[in-house]
């Protein structure tokens, strides 16, 4: 499980060092993917794989269906971590994601996030004022 918030730094080949948290679980190879809020997935191969498995016994001829796996495959990139914890975020990823040099990283739950770090500050400031009405509405929709 990936939770916490860390700050590293792109460096200039577009390399970023995972956080030490996060490595024994993406050292077997990671996926890295696009979010919907222009953030990155990164995921552990064996649940990126498992994940896309279900998606696709999604029915293909639904227009919404094929178009999320579009997009989400499309924007995907397999990857292994070097000796040091550092993957390589591709150009298409890191421009999609506008990242450059200052991010977060953060985790959430079967997957970490990359965000520019001025987004998740933006995202983060205006989720902020609705956290405390989510519990009633993630309540209302688990059942937990």
């Amino acid at each position: 499980m990936f939770f916490g918030t860390y700050f590293p730094k792109l460096d200039e080949k577009g390399r970023l060092i995972l956080p030490a948290k996060f490595r024994d679980d993406l050292e077997d190879g990671l996926v890295v993917t696009r979010t919907q809020e222009r953030a990155l997935a990164v995921y552990p191969r064996a649940a990126f794989e498992s994940k896309m498995a279900t998606l696709m016994t999604a029915p293909s001829t639904v227009k919404q269906v094929r178009d999320y796996q579009r997009m989400l495959m499309a924007g995907a990139s397999d990857e292994v971590p070097d000796r040091q914890g550092r993957v390589t975020l591709p150009p298409h990823l890191r421009q999609y994601a506008g990242l450059d040099r200052d991010v977060v990283v953060i985790g959430a739950g079967d997957r970490a996030e990359i965000w520019d770090a001025q987004a998740w500050q933006n995202y983060s400031e205006a989720s902020e004022a609705q956290f405390s009405e989510m519990d009633d509405e993630f309540t209302a929709l688990t059942g937990l």
